[in-house]
């Protein structure tokens, strides 16, 4: 599996975490019961589809390494997407948090990822 996953996080929410010393995750999450994270090569198709449109988007970059236990590569959607996951059963703590990068809209409307990103 990866050593690197990434989530999507809304800034005011990435705020909030900074002040509580982890992310808790998003209201999606919580209904789940898991922090949803992709790996690179599916964080874009994320993005577009779950997070098309929102402005102050985040991209967080953890370290799987340093997630233990609580990460769990899973089928989604009840395996109707094909790959397998990361999913993140604990808060996310700061500690593993590698990067946190702006993920502007260009003029078509979707999120600009870094230059470099796979």
């Amino acid at each position: 599996m990866e050593r690197f996953i990434y989530t999507l996080v809304r800034a005011a929410d990435w705020r909030a975490a900074e002040a509580a010393g982890a992310y808790s995750g998003s209201a999606d999450d919580l209904r789940d019961g898991f922090l949803h994270f992709s790996t690179s090569a599916q964080v874009r198709a994320s993005a577009a589809k779950h997070r098309a449109g929102v402005p102050d988007l985040l991209l967080i970059e953890a370290d799987a390494s340093a997630l233990g236990e609580a990460l769990r590569w899973e089928p989604a959607s009840g395996g109707r997407r094909p790959g397998l996951f990361p999913h993140l059963y604990a808060p996310l703590p700061l500690a593993a948090v590698r990067r946190v990068v702006p993920l502007p809209l260009g003029a078509d409307g979707r999120h600009v990822f870094p230059d470099g990103f796979a």
